[in-house]
């Protein structure tokens, strides 16, 4: 279904040593890129010690809003490693922080980029994953005399009643998952002296 999208479940953090480096990982479920940014720095401030706080997010049901980080790491051997895990399973609205402790032996490009990818994938695994789906919201105004048509429309549709008032001219809001929503609209504009808000 197109309006199906993935982000985590729950906060989850992971713990990884290479060669005597350490790296701590943190998974964060976020709403925004401002949400995102606060988490990271947020992150930075507590890990003020460490010699790196790499990160990346990913915002949106579309995905198209996204950064990556290196912080000082050479260029694509941290952010993007991570970023790569968050698109290999399809998240969003997810922000991943990775803390590097230097433990004296330099790792190499190819050493960064599978340390800082590992302890991506163990927040995220230990994060889980739950499937959300787009929602429309639909908000009218009816007359009393059409409640019935109404009624019929939100049962068979499946749209779940956010809010509602019923006096003399009555008002509804409803919530139906996006590939519906088209059908739920065209069934509405039939209802008599319906009106969209």
């Amino acid at each position: 279904m197109a309006d199906v999208y993935y982000t985590i479940e729950r906060e989850g953090t992971g713990k990884f040593t290479e060669k005597k480096s350490r790296f701590l990982s943190f998974a964060y479920h976020v709403v925004s890129a401002e949400d995102a940014k606060a988490r990271l720095k947020a992150l930075q401030n507590e890990y003020h010690d460490a010699r790196h706080v790499c990160w990346a997010y990913v915002i949106g049901p579309e995905r198209k809003e996204w950064q990556a980080n290196d912080n000082g790491e050479p260029s694509g051997t941290a952010g993007k490693p991570i970023l790569n895990q968050i698109n290999s399973l399809d998240l969003t609205d997810v922000a991943v922080g990775v803390v590097r402790y230097f433990g004296g032996i330099k790792l190499g490009t190819p050493g960064l980029i599978a340390a800082y990818k590992e302890a991506a994938s163990l927040a995220l695994e230990a994060s889980g994953i739950k499937e959300c789906v787009r929602q429309q919201l639909y908000s009218f105004i009816f007359p009393y005399m059409a409640m019935n048509d109404v009624m019929k429309v939100v049962k068979s549709t499946g749209a779940d009643v956010v809010s509602q008032q019923f006096d003399n001219s009555c008002s509804m809001t409803l919530s139906i998952r996006l590939d519906d929503a088209e059908n739920l609209f065209g069934r509405l504009s039939g209802v008599s002296g319906l009106t969209f808000e």
